[in-house]
């Protein structure tokens, strides 16, 4: 992508790098995705990791063996892909096995901005894929928003929302010529309380993943193909890909994993995203049961492609591609961001030597470009066109942003805040005459500019330093990781991150409160035991809590916020706390201070983080969101799910999922530990009552002699001939089996949004005795309800809600018995309750 070769036209072939395997690793990463600092130092590691990656094919370790499941499903025309297919058929039918060959690796483009871009088939009339980043806004160019980010939507538990805003992300991609946006993310789903990545996604249950990321494809789509990620049970950033250690080399993690806790929790949300339509899957980094996630047949063609019928095309994770031929027979599709393995014309090699199965090739290129079909990408601009290689250059500048779209910035950066105190009604804040304001947070990051390193990934303003950044460079675990950003938090680090077009912090909006209010504002941004005025009505203290990809966080708090929150504490007798958080973050540490009046989980808002903070603290609206994961008291309250598994001198680190599907809230109770927070919390500035609790369910428990299709070695390929099956998988998980419903009053004195939440108590067991079943998210609805009025709600339940998997069966079954019901307001506030019998 940086390489020295523009793309070719014509009848040229597209162009590939040339040099060694480390060469175009080093190529890429000085620039785009993969996250290296400082570039010297990339330099020398880098090509060790494209050495080091030869080395594994299906590697076992004790008795976790991901089984081998071939042949890969060839994709076929079904529901609304037919025509698609019609068309890719014809130009694949047309294409030499070269061309075949050349559109499914990656190949370096140095015209544009691009964090990956396909090779193309001009002669067939194929240009090509721009790949870009990510889930939360168009990444490292000009002329964008910043979105707020996926935590953020989990927690306004809106899901008209999260389509609202991938309808305004899609079309900034789409406007900057790219073709696949990567993201939503719905894997890592938040195992690890302290994991990297977990602020990507939406929430720590895959329920609520799978509802949200379904919106975000289908607002996505409407403009560009959404590649779903990461695929699957990709939880810590620990060892998530192989370190050459000095010549003895560390393979990636394996998430090891039985079956129904693949179903029940890591692929469901995945099912959701291919049954909404999604065009691309993301396969991960780490190995599952020991085996790579990018050549892993059971995954892939087993789970993926079987299971869930999917008719798109697989990308790798930026070098997650760890073989030639056996990542092709396991499913993989396209390379990414180049490939040591497929970039000489191996696969037509192995095809004419009868290695590889000409199948394959056909389906491989035939999944690409019926995706390109489908989402209209044959009449997209140029790859790539509004984003420029180098910002800092001259250019063309394309204002990829909607004047639209700003109302729905703000409202997403409204609804993701999180009011978890409230004592005495210390806010909303009432025309102050005297406020103080202190924290790192309240204001603006000193700098802003592209910088070569740090920027693309929201870096330069964390401090990392020489020791951090050999850890980055060598993809060894990264030393005393930055917990906090020194200025207003909007987005984690990494290739998810964003680049705001500017960005509103809470001293600015606050500052401009205080001008049409005539209050009087003092303030330390820096010292951790500021001087209080003694006038100040209130002081707020702004925090943050920094997470990002490639690192694993070093806790769930850091002393030197704690310090400030407990010293204003101790000198204001209404200390309001917000803070900014990429994930969990403890307060334990002076939450029961009667001095702490107020706390906001503020989340990554986006770039209108000032201004929407400014208008709940004063009250334009009333906070709304609820939490999307458990906060707990201590951090060891995690248990063995507080932090990522470590290799431990090992050369095959094995992180053993012995919980089962009881992370986070589910977690809890299993162990009879009582939260600070609990999933599904959170306050307004009003008060409801619920009432009138109905139940309408017909469905009849699953007879034992069921016949369901089963994707083992050798039965792939039989979805084709089975009505039964869709895009997604069996249609009847799918079918409606009933609603309940609940009235809702706002006894309060404001308008408020209110969050309705369904819980159900599944019958029976799971395979694991020591793994409780606990009470489980199966439905919500976010509803605005003026004072002394009622609004009904109503949760539609899936056949899939009420479902567990059988793991001898092979199979979603719905179990007989009593089926638990609780509506309320979070996980452990439930005031209606009832059950029903199947």
């Amino acid at each position: 992508m940086d390489g020295d070769e523009p793309a070719t036209t014509g009848n040229e072939k597209a162009p590939l790098l040339e040099g060694s395997k480390g060469s175009k690793l080093i190529a890429f990463c000085r620039r785009h995705k993969r996250i290296v600092i400082p570039v010297g130092i990339m330099i020398l590691l880098l090509p060790l990791l494209g050495l080091l990656a030869l080395r594994n094919h299906h590697a076992h370790a004790m008795n976790w063996t991901s089984p081998l499941v071939y042949p890969s499903p060839q994709g076929y025309a079904i529901g609304n892909w037919s025509a698609a297919y019609e068309k890719a058929h014809a130009m694949v039918g047309n294409m030499s096995l070269e061309e075949m060959n050349n559109i499914t690796l990656g190949v370096v483009d140095t015209t544009s901005g691009c964090v990956g871009v396909s090779g193309s088939a001009p002669r067939v009339g194929f240009p090509g894929l721009c790949l870009h980043d990510a889930g939360n806004g168009v990444r490292n160019t000009d002329g964008v928003n910043a979105y707020a980010s996926g935590i953020h939507i989990g927690a306004s538990w809106n899901a008209s929302l999260a389509y609202e805003r991938a309808q305004f992300m899609g079309a900034e991609f789409k406007r900057k010529g790219v073709n696949v946006a990567l993201g939503p993310v719905v894997g890592p789903i938040g195992r690890i309380a302290e994991g990297g990545r977990f602020w990507e996604g939406f929430s720590a249950d895959p329920y609520m993943d799978g509802i949200l990321g379904a919106q975000s494809i289908i607002g996505l789509q409407e403009s560009v193909i959404a590649s779903v990620k990461h695929f699957v049970a990709n939880e810590q950033e620990t060892n998530r890909n192989p370190i050459a250690n000095d010549g003895n080399p560390i393979l990636s993690s394996s998430s090891n994993l039985d079956d129904e806790t693949m179903h029940e929790l890591y692929l469901w949300p995945f099912q959701d995203a291919i049954v909404a339509g999604a065009g691309c899957v993301m396969c991960s980094y780490n190995r599952i049961n020991n085996t790579y996630g990018c050549e892993n047949s059971k995954a892939i063609n087993g789970l993926l492609k079987g299971e869930l019928n999917f008719p798109g095309f697989v990308v790798s994770d930026w070098v997650a591609q760890h073989s030639g031929i056996e990542s092709a027979n396991a499913g993989l599709d396209m390379a990414m961001p180049t490939t040591g393995f497929w970039n000489e014309l191996q696969l037509q090699k192995a095809v004419n030597s009868g290695a590889l199965n000409r199948t394959r090739l056909v389906d491989m290129a035939t999944r690409i470009i019926a995706t390109f079909y489908q989402f209209g990408q044959d009449k997209a601009l140029p790859n790539g066109v509004g984003m420029p290689a180098n910002i800092l250059l001259p250019h063309n500048y394309t204002d990829a942003k909607d004047p639209a779209a700003k109302s729905s910035l703000l409202q997403q950066a409204l609804e993701g805040h999180v009011l978890v105190k409230n004592v005495n009604n210390a806010l909303p804040l009432r025309k102050p005459k005297v406020l103080s304001i202190f924290g790192y947070d309240a204001i603006q990051q000193t700098s802003f500019v592209p910088n070569g390193n740090t920027f693309p990934q929201s870096w330069e303003a964390i401090g990392l330093g020489i020791q951090q950044s050999m850890g980055i460079a060598s993809n060894a675990p990264v030393p005393d990781p930055p917990q906090t950003q020194n200025g207003t938090l909007v987005v984690g680090g990494g290739s998810g991150s964003n680049t705001p077009a500017y960005i509103s912090t809470p001293y600015d909006a606050i500052a401009a409160r205080a001008y049409d209010d005539g209050t009087g504002i003092f303030f330390d941004f820096v010292s951790t035991e500021p001087s209080v005025v003694s006038s100040s009505e209130a002081c707020l203290v702004f925090i943050n809590e920094f997470s990002s990809e490639v690192w694993d966080r070093a806790g769930l708090a850091d002393a030197d916020s704690d310090t400030v929150v407990n010293n204003v504490a101790s000198a204001c007798n209404n200390t309001i706390v917000v803070i900014h958080n990429a994930g969990i973050r403890l307060v334990d540490a002076w939450i029961d201070n009667p001095n702490v009046t107020a706390v906001i989980f503020a989340h990554l808002p986006g770039q209108d983080a000032g201004r929407a903070v400014a208008q709940i603290l004063y009250g334009d609206v009333s906070p709304s969101g609820r939490l999307p994961y458990t906060v707990a008291r201590q951090a060891s309250d995690y248990g063995n799910l507080l932090s990522p598994c470590q290799a431990d001198g090992s050369s095959s680190p094995q992180c053993v999922y012995t919980e089962g599907v009881n992370i986070d809230y589910r977690g809890f109770p299993a162990r009879n530990i009582t939260p600070r927070y609990e999933f599904g919390y959170g306050l307004t500035y009003s008060a409801f009552s619920y009432s009138d609790l109905h139940t309408s369910i017909n469905a009849t428990a699953t007879p034992d002699g069921a016949v369901v299709p089963v994707y083992t070695n050798d039965t792939t390929n039989s979805n084709s001939n089975n009505t039964a099956i869709g895009v997604g998988g069996l249609l009847s998980l799918f079918e409606s089996i009933g609603t309940i419903t609940a009235t809702i009053a706002n006894t309060g004195p404001v308008a408020a949004a209110e969050v309705a939440q369904l819980y159900l108590q599944i019958p029976g067991g799971t395979s694991n005795t020591s793994n409780p079943r606990t009470r489980v998210l199966r439905g919500f609805e976010k509803v605005l309800i003026k004072p002394n009025e009622t609004a009904e709600v109503s949760f539609n339940l899936r056949r899939k809600d009420v479902s567990t998997w059988n793991v001898t069966r092979q199979a979603w079954v719905v179990p007989s018995g009593e089926f638990g019901v609780y509506v309320g307001k979070s996980v452990l506030n439930t005031p209606l309750r009832t059950s029903f019998t199947i």
